[in-house]
């Protein structure tokens, strides 16, 4: 694994909604597949969350479990999007796809910058060290403690949201 800083304690930020569908690219040609919100989800982030890679604890709605999960935050320059999106990959192997789903996320950690690579090998690799990364990090007691939040408490309808 290449030499990183130390993840830092960020926010904690929460974030829910909808999953909705994305720009298809995480589970087809990353291998690596994510949950994505709405466009109100991502314009109500905080105005001095800048863009990068974070880590934090997701809980689906329908699931008792809270999970750790790695999410991207910005442009991703290697696709150059025009609009700024949040993608969340969950650490765990769905079956099955789980769009319009409610989903909660709390950020808690920041792991480093979005940046553009030489190819998408690059990308792909980065993405593996990040989610090593955060794997280890969420195990430390200082980001364990984020999952116990009384956002995962909360009983949620999406029904309800809409």
């Amino acid at each position: 694994m290449e030499n990183r800083d130390a993840a830092q304690v960020v926010g904690p930020f929460k974030l829910e909604g909808q999953v909705t569908k994305g720009f298809g690219r995480g589970s087809k040609e990353l291998g690596i597949p994510t949950a994505n919100f709405n466009e109100k989800v991502v314009d109500d982030l905080p105005t001095d969350l800048e863009t990068g890679i974070y880590f934090g604890w997701t809980k689906l709605e329908g699931e008792a479990i809270v999970r750790k999960a790695v999410v991207s935050i910005g442009y991703n320059p290697f696709y150059e999007n025009k609009t700024k999106s949040v993608e969340t990959h969950i650490m765990w192997k769905y079956d099955e796809e789980f769009y319009g789903k409610w989903l909660k996320l709390l950020i808690c950690g920041y792991i480093r910058p979005e940046k553009n690579y030489d190819s998408l090998q690059a990308l792909i690799d980065d993405i593996n060290i990040d989610i090593q990364q955060a794997t280890a990090s969420m195990d430390e007691e200082k980001f364990k403690i984020f999952s116990e939040n009384a956002l995962f408490k909360e009983v949620t309808d999406s029904s309800q949201k809409l």
